[in-house]
């Protein structure tokens, strides 16, 4: 099971993910951002791993086709909250060369620049 709250603050999409990210959960996920990040005109996708507990290759999948996406409107991935479970997957898959790590919400938006104004 996975849920996911998510905000945005100007042209960022912030997605704090609570559970499993794998092949059963990661379809309603990936329509749901790509509705947001078509909407809003996101630039960037920030997954806040904290309470991630398990990420398989679908999950990891799901990250590159959004890194991919984003890249076309010169947007990029960040991943903050990385807990241990998590960490090691992000490592190994090779997604720390893709995305911006940082350690928590309040470093993605210092290295932003968004201030805590959210639009929905």
């Amino acid at each position: 099971m996975l849920n996911a709250q998510m905000f945005i603050r100007r042209y960022v999409l912030y997605v704090r993910l609570d559970g499993e990210l794998d092949q059963h959960t990661v379809e309603n996920l990936r329509i749901k951002v790509c509705e947001l990040i078509d909407k809003y005109r996101i630039r960037f996708l920030v997954l806040n791993f904290e309470k991630l507990e398990f990420m398989d290759s679908s999950g990891i999948g799901f990250i590159i086709g959004r890194f991919q996406r984003l890249r076309k409107v010169n947007g990029s991935i960040i991943l903050c909250s990385i807990n241990e479970q998590v960490k090691r997957i992000v490592m190994l898959s090779g997604l720390s060369k893709i995305c911006v790590i940082k350690k928590d919400e309040e470093d993605v938006n210092n290295y932003l620049g968004v201030i805590n104004e959210e639009v929905c």
